[in-house]
């Protein structure tokens, strides 16, 4: 029997938003393995869909940089140790200026990032990047960064709570970026906010699919629901939680009598010209990143009796 700590518990709570008695029997009836003991929370009805970043922790700023001409976007995430460091005016510069400097060259990774020239200066970004920690006093960390590069329609972004979420969204489309922006701004702000997982249903991951109707099966028998009723059910649960999960099915934030895939045909009929979803990048400051807690793990333990 692997040996449960509050660190897991900790981490399956975040996760599933399950009461921590109800993770702790779950971690030990799968002995440890967090991925089933989050279907076993799910079937037993105790927990939400499980959230692919249940770890957001690391501080830092996420920012975009977008091309004079919008067809080319990038969106950048530049970890430090604490959040007031990512409230500094010369953290937030640099940032931003990392941003463009993606937009503006054909760099493909971070260890390309890092040893490219910091604009016209002779350092490199990592250089630039050493220095500022040395003169702020904290670790800093070039994470990752995700570009959309267009040959005909435009791209567009959007930065939530400081740069705390950030957004670029490519629109497929014959019709001028002028026309295209208020919508892909739009539609930016949605993926901010709503966090789709893919774009359409032609998307999805079939797996996908197969594991959530093992999931949503389990759940409806375990409610008692008659074996005859349950395919019903579970079809029915499933349609809607890829009305959640896809973009353009999602009610849009700003006008709940419209989906996302609505705004976008009604715009393309006023301008007369069709308009694809081509890709969406959204990074969320942290996620994947354990932060740290020195207290949290005792906190848990002394609630459990661990």
């Amino acid at each position: 029997m692997a040996e449960i700590t509050a660190s897991m518990v900790k981490e399956l709570r975040e996760t599933t938003n399950a009461g921590m008695m109800d993770c702790k029997k779950a971690l030990a009836a799968c002995d440890g393995d967090m991925q089933k003991a989050i279907d076993f929370l799910r079937e037993k009805g105790l927990a939400q869909a499980a959230k692919k970043s249940g770890r957001v922790a690391a501080e830092g700023i996420a920012s975009i940089a977008i091309s004079e001409d919008n067809k080319k976007g990038v969106v950048v995430e530049v970890n430090s140790e604490t959040d007031f460091v990512a409230k500094n005016e010369e953290f937030k510069d640099f940032v931003n200026s990392v941003a463009k400097i993606v937009v503006e060259s054909n760099i493909n990774d971070i260890e390309e990032l890092k040893n490219a020239k910091y604009f016209d200066q002779a350092e490199t970004v990592q250089e630039v990047l050493t220095a500022k920690i040395a003169k702020i006093g904290e670790n800093m960390n070039l994470r990752r960064f995700e570009t959309v590069e267009l040959s005909s329609g435009a791209v567009f972004g959007y930065v939530h709570g400081a740069g705390k979420i950030a957004v670029i969204v490519g629109l497929e489309s014959e019709a001028a970026a002028s026309d295209l922006e208020e919508l892909g701004k739009d539609i930016a702000m949605q993926v901010a906010a709503m966090n789709p997982k893919y774009i359409t249903r032609d998307d999805v991951d079939q797996d996908y699919i197969a594991h959530e109707k093992e999931i949503l099966i389990a759940q409806a028998l375990n409610e008692g629901k008659p074996q005859n009723i349950v395919e019903k059910m579970v079809e029915g649960r499933l349609q809607k939680e890829l009305k959640e999960i896809c973009l353009v099915e999602q009610v849009f934030v700003k006008d709940s009598d419209l989906t996302v895939k609505q705004l976008i045909e009604n715009i393309s009929k006023k301008l007369g010209k069709s308009i694809k979803i081509a890709n969406v990048k959204r990074f969320e400051v942290g996620e994947g990143l354990e932060k740290k807690s020195e207290n949290f793990a005792e906190e848990v333990a002394k609630q459990i009796n661990m």
